[in-house]
């Protein structure tokens, strides 16, 4: 399936992406080997979607059966599986979708539709960018809380699930892809995990490739939340907490593609981030078509004054990518 993104979002560029031509260059590299984007026009008024904790069900469990499942592999990471994608393209007659937005995405063959349908449907280029750096890096996770922020498959919080975090909690925009990627993720990589130590507490033979899941919901521990709706209700439904949840690790990748979700963003951030927490976020330089991208982000926490920005990965592949780093500055700490 060729997706396209489809906002109505005019196209912004500055004297930084434009300089010597680098952005045309780029951009034609872009469109062989990434989704299709299609021209801009007026903004997009904000939209509200309430946020919502989803509590976990065996329903989740039949997300699973009879999928066909990936696994990514990454250096000395533990393997991470997910559903594989295009299924939900192959099957959309026969899914629920109270949000209407595997019909909608075929229907415009667009992986974004803003305020619609935000892409957690797609597993982005950036993604993999930061689990490379997470592997490069060791981190454990041990003991700490995790936010995977417009998490759509999971695969960052799963990791740091494997890794030993504390708590994590999954947050994507739509409802549907929570409850039919997200969450059969988690569970699928999980049960991975208990059958592993069953099987080195019984010496049992290895379970077969493809099995049916019989878990109960206690197979899950406590480990993992999971919610859905915008940013701005999000925010407020966890300061309804006393005290407010505060994060040790916030990822986020393939979020700063619309200037408009920046307030909001830098707002979880503020807000939920522990006082010596650090956000990492995986992005591309620019989305063309879309509006956003590093250089007007970074123009916008600069302006904020509350984050250090810090450079922690480059991939110079087509569009080029980041991985950066924010933290409080020492002087709000």
């Amino acid at each position: 399936m060729a997706f396209s993104f489809n906002f109505d979002i005019p196209l912004q560029t500055t004297d930084k992406c434009d300089e010597e031509g680098k952005v045309k260059d780029e951009n034609q590299d872009h469109a062989n080997k990434s989704s299709t984007i299609i021209d801009a026009g007026e903004s997009v008024p904000n939209k509200v979607k309430e946020a919502t904790e989803h509590i976990y069900t065996p329903d989740a469990l039949s997300q699973i059966e009879n999928s066909v499942i990936e696994t990514v592999t990454i250096g000395t990471l533990p393997p991470l599986h997910y559903l594989n994608e295009s299924v939900f393209e192959q099957t959309v007659s026969e899914r629920a979708d109270s949000e209407n937005i595997l019909s909608q995405a075929v229907t415009q063959n667009s992986d974004l539709i803003s305020g619609v349908y935000e892409g957690g449907l797609k597993i982005w280029e950036c993604t993999y960018d930061l689990l490379e750096y997470l592997d490069d890096e060791g981190e454990t996770f041990s003991g700490k809380s995790v936010l995977d922020l417009g998490c759509g498959a999971g695969l960052l919080g799963i990791l740091a699930l494997k890794r030993g975090a504390g708590k994590v909690h999954f947050q994507d925009y739509n409802s549907t892809v929570i409850e039919q990627f997200t969450m059969p993720n988690v569970v699928l990589n999980t049960e991975e995990e208990s059958d592993e130590e069953d099987k080195e507490d019984s010496n049992a033979s290895p379970p077969p490739k493809r099995r049916t899941l019989n878990a109960s919901p206690h197979s899950l521990k406590d480990h993992p939340s999971f919610f859905s709706g915008d940013w701005t209700s999000y925010l407020a439904l966890m300061q309804t907490k006393d005290p407010t949840f505060k994060y040790d690790i916030i990822f986020t990748s393939e979020t700063i593609y619309n200037t408009e979700y920046y307030s909001p963003l830098h707002s979880v951030f503020h807000e939920l981030l522990a006082k010596d927490g650090v956000v990492y976020l995986a992005t591309k330089s620019h989305y063309f078509g879309v509006g956003g991208g590093l250089h007007l982000f970074e123009n916008f926490v600069e302006e904020k004054a509350v984050f250090h920005m810090k450079y922690l990965k480059e991939v110079d592949q087509g569009l080029k990518r980041h991985v950066v780093s924010l933290s409080f500055k020492k002087h709000l700490s």
